[in-house]
């Protein structure tokens, strides 16, 4: 196989993996929990994702990292990682606007990760990752099917009860 096809490969499998989870096990479990209950359990994930900042360090990494693709992803996760903290502060404290941040953290968190993975498509050598290499096969998998479960409890449609 391919050296170039094995990281898109293993993500592939790792979100249908955890998409089977989330659709079998978790969904079912928080689709008709309130927001505080369903949400910060999903969000709280995400404010490990500093992680990505050991794309900017030479040595973690075999080589030192295309810029095109180390700051933009490194920082996006930094982003997303606080505002997760946010959102989850502001879910535990019922502020008012805590929906509209678990929105804005979703929506961010998203984006840095589509655009990750077209930035180190299309600027990384496959075998430059070094240690890192198990951030986007098996951290990132969980995290983006835990912002899809996110994303479809905000859109849903409570049940209600006669």
């Amino acid at each position: 196989m391919p050296v170039a096809l094995i990281l898109p490969l293993s993500v592939t499998l790792g979100l249908l993996a955890w998409g089977l989870i989330a659709l079998w096990y978790i969904w079912p479990r928080i689709r008709d929990l309130n927001a505080r209950e369903a949400l910060i359990p999903l969000i709280l994930p995400h404010c490990f994702r500093y992680l990505g900042l050991s794309f900017l360090i030479h040595g973690v990494t075999t080589d030192a990292l295309d810029p095109r693709f180390s700051w933009p992803t490194a920082y996006g996760d930094l982003l997303t990682a606080l505002l997760a903290f946010a959102a989850v502060i502001a879910l535990r404290s019922h502020a008012r606007f805590a929906k509209a941040l678990v929105w804005l953290f979703s929506a961010v968190g998203v984006a840095d990760f589509l655009n990750a993975f077209a930035r180190g498509l299309t600027f990384v050598e496959p075998g430059s990752f070094g240690a890192t290499y198990y951030i986007p096969m098996a951290v990132v998998p969980p995290l983006m099917i835990s912002h899809l479960l996110i994303i479809a409890y905000l859109l849903r449609r409570p049940h209600r009860t006669a």
